[in-house]
């Protein structure tokens, strides 16, 4: 079975919306992008365009490329005593003179669209309810939606990441699935992988998996993002490959739409919970 991405961040979307008719007002997203990653500018189109879609007022807040740190912190310290902002995101990654684990600190765990911050992550790992980095929100949304198993079952994860290995672990554990994570440093990484019912690869390396890598009739997600040696884009999985033998996400059309989807469910709960306080 292909896991495509598409019809379930369609299903999040009209959740969203029907969320925020109910709501009664536009909650407001506001990104902040800094200097003129391509990627970037991309992604962040695309946040804004489903934003509107949405009933969403999304907002860009771009800087240069040589915006200093207090700069930045600044203008995180005005939006979060902007009442018109429900959540703010820090488009990642940003210019390599700045630290973004202090920026990222300071949106106020009330807006933090991305769930990045650490009381959203320290949420996550104790099992509390919280903003959940959108990625992995996404690939919870996706196993849900295709219905698969996850209680019980023996869960690898290729990464540990801070915005997609740890708390895809974290996620999984919290359902109730065994769970490994592997990284770079982990020897014979097939011996694990095939063992895995539900196996998670974010690495950001093309094909790093491969179909004997994998359990046959396992469920496989796909969240890298690479180009290959044609300039096409891929995952980390041979989905050409894997697909004979397990159900896999492709790349594109897998993960991608979802994490946009699962960003806006964040905004909408970050407006609901502001509403209601």
């Amino acid at each position: 079975m292909i896991l495509e991405g598409p019809p379930v961040a369609q299903k999040i979307l009209s959740e969203v919306k029907a969320g925020v008719r109910e709501l009664g007002f536009s909650p407001g997203l506001a990104i902040i992008r800094v200097g003129e990653d391509p990627a970037s500018r991309t992604y962040v189109g695309t946040k804004l365009k489903r934003a509107k879609e949405c009933g969403i007022t999304g907002v860009e807040h771009h800087l240069p490329a040589d915006a200093t740190q207090e700069e930045i912190a600044v203008l995180i310290e005005e939006l979060n005593s902007d009442d018109s902002v429900s959540g703010m995101i820090l488009q990642l990654p940003i210019p390599k003179h700045l630290n973004p684990a202090p920026l990222l600190e300071l949106i106020s765990p009330k807006k933090d669209a991305d769930g990045l911050h650490p009381c959203s992550l320290g949420r996550l790992f104790e099992g509390s309810p919280g903003f959940v980095p959108a990625t992995p929100q996404g690939v919870m949304e996706m196993l849900e939606f295709y219905k698969v198993p996850i209680s019980g079952k023996n869960a690898v994860v290729v990464g540990r990441s801070s915005m997609v290995g740890k708390p895809m672990a974290a996620l999984l554990l919290n359902a109730n699935a065994t769970v490994e994570i592997c990284h770079s440093r982990t020897d014979d990484l097939g011996e694990h992988t095939k063992r895995a019912d539900i196996l998670i690869v974010a690495v950001g390396k093309a094909n790093l998996i491969s179909a004997d890598m994998v359990k046959e009739g396992a469920s496989v997600v796909d969240v890298g993002m690479n180009r290959n040696e044609e300039g096409k884009l891929c995952g980390d999985v041979d989905f050409e490959n894997v697909i004979k033998k397990a159900s896999a996400s492709p790349v594109p059309k897998g993960v991608g739409p979802l994490t946009v989807a699962c960003l806006m469910k964040n905004v909408l709960a970050a407006a609901q919970k502001s509403a209601s306080d």
